[in-house]
């Protein structure tokens, strides 16, 4: 028996071998929309230009991944942490950052399959994996989840950039009229401004054409997580003394602190929330060495990068701020001057988001336009690609379903975030809806399959403990997050202006 599992596994090792040199004689390039045995040579031709290089290294991905982290949720956990105070908040967000790891290791494990080191096949994305892993019925079920959460983060970054560069006109009216002034200017232009630059930067054709616009980002994403911990410091170093208590800011009632407590859980929940890019991103890899294994070295890497500036981001601004910490550490006005680094940080905030939108945005697009091409494959509307050339600008290629489905998807994210535009609570919601079945409950039931684990074992027991946890812990989260959104949007005691922003 045994030397019929070495030969097996021999014959597994030698295939994926011969499948590794063949994709090495097509000089390492695989297709974001993978061929269909349907597609006429005409369609295939078409869509030789989506393909996907594999060239990407340790530096890359955590590039990607911190680019999809460090976004408008750190904006929120000073406030967060003022709900929850200085004991669990920190907490709160070191919970987090463990979890997501965990949840990130368990998902690099799924890139090969059915075998995780020899393959052949390779899970070019999320929804890839949990297809070839745990079959149609999981597919059917995640797919909701997996749409509706890339969704409602685009809607997130529409909200996030109209705030941003609304703060910067309010920060030169208040410096210019004094911090008594009345600077109230609507968002809802800022949002369409924001939403033209995405549907230009939409028809970028595929996630690895997005790597230039990730390392600009994530270098944005730093600067202004650091100028927020920065304008903590220097104000907890002026005033002489550290605000916030243990218990967090006061509450009217006990339910209003309950309601708020969830509210800061679900925000602190979405800043960790990067497992659905994960295999797109290992996808993006060379090899050698095996792609989980640079993989998990980034993960860990981003990771601590992200829980380290989100503490001090946070923590910092409850340390200055203490129970009048905004919303918003940038945009809610906390921090007056310099008018001008406040200025500074919030462009920050919108080039980051420029590219964070496309990050969570391009996995969106490849499962629509996928499911086309292989419905339509000689369809000239859904494949052909036409060359285009404008005055002071390099050729691109037009693709009339890339076109229209990437406009129409922008414009709805623009909508939506104009009906809800407030920051915390639709941030709360966001990450709290979606947090458990996508970055607990589905990688975990693939590693389970993959690496079959038997059940009642002590590491299927171990696992099942860390869901129902994380499980208790996301519906305590939700219940909270949509209470403060409600509130907000039929202006209970938490639609104030501090709640938009």
């Amino acid at each position: 028996m045994l030397n019929n599992r070495h030969r097996e596994g021999m014959g597994v090792e030698k295939a994926a071998l011969a499948q590794e040199e063949e994709e090495e004689e097509e000089d390492r390039l695989t297709p974001l929309l993978p061929h269909s045995t349907n597609l006429s040579s005409s369609s295939t031709s078409s869509l030789h230009s989506t393909l996907l290089s594999r060239n990407g290294n340790i530096w890359t991905a955590v590039a990607h991944i911190i680019t999809g982290v460090i976004g408008s949720g750190v904006l929120s956990l000073a406030w967060s942490m003022s709900q929850l105070g200085w004991i669990a908040g920190p907490l709160s967000i070191v919970f987090f950052a463990l979890m997501s790891l965990l949840s990130a290791f368990l998902l690099c494990e799924c890139y090969r399959s059915p075998h995780p080191h020899f393959g052949p096949s390779r899970n070019a994305s999320y929804m890839d994996a949990v297809k070839a892993i745990l079959g149609k019925w999981s597919v059917w079920l995640c797919d909701i989840f997996f749409r509706l959460n890339l969704f409602k983060t685009g809607v997130v970054y529409i909200i996030t950039s109209g705030i941003s560069m609304r703060a910067i006109q309010q920060s030169n009216c208040y410096h210019k009229d004094g911090h008594k002034a009345s600077c109230e200017y609507e968002d809802t232009s800022y949002m369409l401004l924001f939403g033209i630059v995405q549907i230009f930067v939409s028809q970028i054709p595929d996630f690895s054409d997005t790597k230039w616009l990730s390392i600009i980002a994530a270098i944005m994403s730093f600067t202004y997580a650091g100028i927020g911990s920065a304008l903590g410091v220097t104000k907890v170093i002026g005033d002489g003394q550290i605000k916030g208590s243990i218990q967090g800011a006061p509450a009217a009632t006990t339910i209003q602190k309950v309601w708020s407590s969830c509210q800061a859980l679900g925000d602190v929940a979405f800043g960790f929330n990067y497992a659905l890019i994960l295999l797109n991103i290992q996808d993006t890899l060379r090899s050698p060495p095996e792609e989980k294994a640079t993989m998990k070295k980034a993960s860990v890497i981003s990771t601590s990068i992200t829980t380290f500036f989100y503490l001090c981001c946070g923590g910092f601004g409850y340390a200055a701020l203490g129970n009048s910490t905004p919303g918003n550490l940038l945009t809610g006005f906390g921090f007056y001057e310099p008018y001008w680094l406040l200025d500074f940080a919030n462009a920050c905030i919108v080039l980051h988001l420029v590219g964070g939108y496309q990050v969570y945005s391009q996995p969106q697009f490849a499962l629509v336009e996928r499911s086309f091409v292989e419905k339509f494959p000689d369809s000239v509307f859904v494949c052909k690609n036409f060359p285009v050339k404008l005055p002071w600008l390099p050729s691109f290629s037009l693709n009339l379903l890339r076109l229209c489905f990437r406009t129409a998807y922008v414009a709805l994210t623009i909508t939506i975030g104009m009906i809800f535009p407030y920051f915390n609570q639709v941030v709360a919601v966001a990450g709290a809806f979606t947090y458990w079945p996508l970055v607990i409950h589905f990688p975990l039931e693939m590693y389970l399959v993959q690496k079959n684990i038997r059940p009642y074992t002590g590491k299927w027991v171990a696992l099942r403990i860390y869901s129902a946890i994380a499980l208790l812990v996301a519906m305590f989260a939700l219940v909270g997050s949509i209470e403060g959104l409600v509130s907000a949007k039929f202006g209970s005691n938490y639609g104030s202006r501090a709640s938009r922003m």
